[in-house]
């Protein structure tokens, strides 16, 4: 089978591609596209729980440390005590994280609009459809499954 046409190296290809481009736009700003990404996960108003970004974001918790010692070092966040629960913290963002919120979100919409103008309303639906199926399938383990898994 041609790499080219396998639908993981397309995935990977693509998201590499779309990577580079955030984290090209981020730099301009000082950033890393884990940093925006982190930026737009947080409630911009009351903001959010330390232990719900991991989980809501996909990212391990040692990974995400790092960021948000890195956005807090920037000015970006601020860490408040949870008044509902002592054991965690709530990731606040300043004005400064706020402002770079907006730059981010900004960018994500730049984004999604002109891929929008290219593609047909069919074309996305079906794209979004096949994203779906993939997902599903990987988060019921229905892609590597051994012979006796198949005989159930």
């Amino acid at each position: 089978m041609d790499k080219d046409k396998t639908i993981d190296h397309q995935l990977r290809a693509t998201w590499q591609a779309v990577a580079k481009m955030y984290n090209e736009q981020a730099a301009q700003h000082d950033s890393t596209m884990a940093t925006a990404f982190v930026l737009l996960n947080i409630d911009k108003e009351k903001g959010t729980p330390s232990t719900a970004l991991g989980p809501l974001m996909g990212m391990e918790p040692t990974s995400l440390s790092r960021i948000l010692k890195n956005m807090e070092d920037k000015g970006a966040i601020s860490r408040e005590k949870n008044p509902e629960d002592g054991r965690s913290v709530i990731i606040k963002l300043t004005p400064y994280g706020k402002e770079m919120r907006a730059i981010s979100k900004g960018h994500v919409i730049q984004f999604n609009e002109t891929i929008v103008q290219q593609v047909s309303a069919k074309d996305l639906e079906g794209f979004f459809k096949v994203t779906s199926v993939i997902n599903k399938l990987i988060a019921n383990k229905e892609i590597f499954t051994t012979v006796a898994e198949k005989a159930l």
